[in-house]
């Protein structure tokens, strides 16, 4: 049996089962607009404090003998290990940039979500190569040749997409939907899958969830305990097959078994040994130093062992190992947003002795030192262009947006946040990734024990590093694989390409993909892979135009039908593109292919990573506070809930019955507005 099936159920028993009872006699889930505009500006503050101080051992022990309190203080090149607080200001790094980045566009565009060539164009006109590596620079080598996210972290586009990138840029869209983290992986989905898939988009995931859920932890319990309860709801969204879910376990079983919570080395020396000693004998690969795995462990040992104590928590975190400043990062803004800015001066003065009151920290953020060409937010500062202040300001809105389209209740009028209600029974079904997994038709069928098989009119033979001619790459779901199951063989992640095939110029090629049984799709997708212009010749890589076809029947009775009238054109001759071509209508089928005229001069010929029919893509439903769907939360919404029969309408804090506690947490989205409109003299 997993750690997980026997520890996670156990913890999150334990946690919820504290959550729920006291969340039924607390007042409705509420949270005053100030206190999380404060949460929000100390979440900036303690992922900078984090991020300078877990850079001084970035990457300086990532093997045996591993640094222990002991070494706290040392100097391992980049100044000493301390805490770093005297910054002013703070200088972006890519821990913060990225994120703000992306306010940065949501700001312009009114809107917390963003397209792929939004974030492109953004990256665009704000990155250039310094302070980007691995995922993250290739991605903007991509976007450089027109290619937009969610191709920049495909695999095949991609040879970085396990590693650390995802993880320390996308915690920050979690903060923007509190209360409700499955909205929030929806909402940092594309941004997630700019840098990468798999495990290490579990790994960023589980952060989004973190903080998500901060906001909705019960105060009255302890920071340790609040802790335990985010960490379990996050997990439960989760698939168990992900090597980031056994990481997340694996983790969690240690620190709970330790009788000496000072001893976190203990876990950090089974994370080496299980996931880069001994990682084949596991089942894993080890991707060097700065890969998701043993970086997502370190980051969650530091949380757990940190137990709430926000320099405890960055100590562990930069001293642990490996890419140490980037979960220090992580860790250190979620206890940011979990305590607000008074509380974290207030804990870090404590920490070190200093009287209540003497600890200044700079509020000011210094982003020209990474990224170019952004707005002056506080004109006058010649040292800075924002403020931490400022940046809260500015993700309030976004913040009342995505909490509205949750189910729950913000308006600039009121006072306070009405939190949407939990999840029911919350699991790894309300994660996008694998709801895309699961819709596509490969997977189902494979799923469910049967077969898939693939065709090619054309075997090709590429030369090194132009692809594959083994026609099961274009069938393999590597590109949308929801799993997370460690990849061992680095090959597979390669398209498919007919190079080195005799093909006629004006010939068709044909990949097809078969199934052994009927599934039900309403769109095929076709991935390409890498073109190469007259520069590289050969050239070629993508069709002319194209056809596609589904299967219908099985046997002899099994026809080919055509979906599209007249042949396609791509509209961009971009490689690794993502080209979804809709059915009329959803239908069950035994198979797709493409047919079509391979592009290039004198020795034409496709590439492919991946052909695949998918199922109409899952609706997730919130409950709403408008329960007469007028479009208003008034008086009018009351009566719908005393008169309504509905239980599951009227169960608005997710505890399975209707009763006082929804009312009043009805009242509460009510109320304040109402009080809001008579102080401004808008009702009599």
């Amino acid at each position: 049996m997993r750690i997980s099936s026997v520890i996670l159920k156990g913890v999150a028993s334990a946690c919820l089962g504290a959550w729920f009872p006291a969340a039924a006699a607390l007042p409705p889930r509420v949270i005053s607009e100030a206190d999380y505009t404060s949460r929000l500006r100390a979440m900036w503050l303690a992922e900078s404090i984090a991020t300078w101080t877990g850079l001084r051992s970035e990457g300086k022990v990532t093997v045996p003998p591993f640094l222990t309190d002991a070494d706290w203080g040392t100097n391992l090149g980049k100044g000493p290990l301390e805490f770093v607080l005297t910054l002013d200001p703070w200088p972006g790094d890519d821990d913060t940039d990225v994120e703000y980045l992306a306010l940065h566009a949501m700001t312009l565009g009114g809107t917390p979500w963003i397209s792929g060539q939004t974030l492109a164009d953004t990256w665009l006109a704000h990155m250039d190569d310094e302070y980007l590596w691995v995922a993250n620079l290739r991605a903007l080598e991509l976007m450089r040749r027109n290619v937009t996210p969610p191709s920049t972290g495909l695999p095949c586009a991609n040879p970085f997409w396990l590693k650390i990138d995802a993880q320390l840029t996308t915690e920050f869209y979690g903060a923007l939907s509190p209360g409700a983290p499955e909205v929030a992986l929806r909402l940092a989905d594309i941004h997630i899958a700019n840098t990468s898939r798999g495990h290490a988009s579990h790994a960023s995931q589980f952060h989004v969830a973190l903080y998500a859920l901060a906001a909705g932890a019960d105060p009255s319990l302890s920071l340790r305990d609040r802790i335990l309860w985010l960490y379990a709801r996050a997990r439960a969204l989760m698939p168990d097959t992900s090597k980031a879910s056994d990481i997340i376990d694996t983790v969690l079983a240690d620190y709970l078994d330790n009788p000496d919570k000072n001893n976190w080395e203990r876990t950090r020396d089974l994370v080496y040994e299980r996931y880069q000693l001994n990682a084949e004998a596991n089942g894993f690969k080890y991707r060097q130093w700065t890969e998701s795995s043993v970086n997502f462990a370190t980051g969650l040992i530091a949380l757990l062992y940190g137990e709430g104590d926000f320099l405890r928590t960055i100590q562990i975190g930069t001293l642990s190992g490996w890419d140490s400043d980037n979960g220090t990062a992580t860790m250190g803004g979620l206890l940011g947003l979990m305590l607000g800015r008074d509380a974290l001066i207030t804990q870090i003065e404590s920490g070190l002795g200093l009287a209540p009151g003497t600890l200044v920290l700079s509020d000011r953020y210094d982003i020209e030192r990474t990224r170019n060409n952004l707005p002056d937010w506080t004109p006058g500062d010649d040292g800075a262009l924002d403020s931490f202040a400022s940046m809260a300001e500015r993700m309030l809105p976004l913040v009342r947006a995505t909490v509205n389209e949750s189910g729950g209740y913000a308006d600039e009028r009121s006072p306070v946040i009405v939190l949407p209600r939990p999840a029911e029974n919350p699991s790894d079904q309300l994660n996008p990734i694998t709801d895309l997994w699961l819709s596509s038709a490969t997977t189902r069928v494979r799923l469910a024990g049967g077969v898939v098989t693939t065709t090619t009119s054309h075997v090709g033979t590429p030369p090194s590093g132009r692809g594959s001619g083994a026609k099961a790459r274009f069938a393999n779901t590597i590109e949308h694989d929801g799993s997370g199951l460690d990849i061992l063989n680095d090959a597979e992640r390669l398209f498919f390409s007919t190079q080195g095939a005799p093909v006629t110029p004006g010939s068709p090629v044909t990949l097809s993909v078969l199934y052994d049984r009927g599934v039900l799709i309403d769109r095929v997708r076709f991935i390409e892979g890498e073109h190469y212009d007259a520069s590289s010749p050969p050239d070629g890589g993508w069709y002319e135009t194209f056809n596609i076809h589904v299967r219908l029947g099985l046997g002899a009775g099994a026809t080919w039908i055509a979906i599209n009238d007249a042949p396609l054109t791509q509209l961009t001759l971009r490689p690794f593109e993502i080209i979804d071509v809709p059915l009329p209508a959803p239908m069950i089928v035994t198979g797709v292919r493409i047919v079509g005229t391979p592009g290039g001069s004198a020795n034409p010929f496709i590439t492919c990573a991946e052909l695949d029919g998918f199922a109409p893509p899952s609706v997730i439903t919130r409950g709403s506070f408008d329960l007469n769907g007028d479009g208003r939360v008034d008086a009018e919404d009351l009566h719908s809930w005393h008169t309504s029969s509905d239980t599951a309408l009227r169960d608005l804090n997710g505890d399975g019955i209707a009763d006082n506690a929804d009312r009043a947490y009805l009242e509460a989205a009510v109320r304040w507005l109402e009080q809001a409109d008579m102080a401004a003299g808008r009702r009599p």
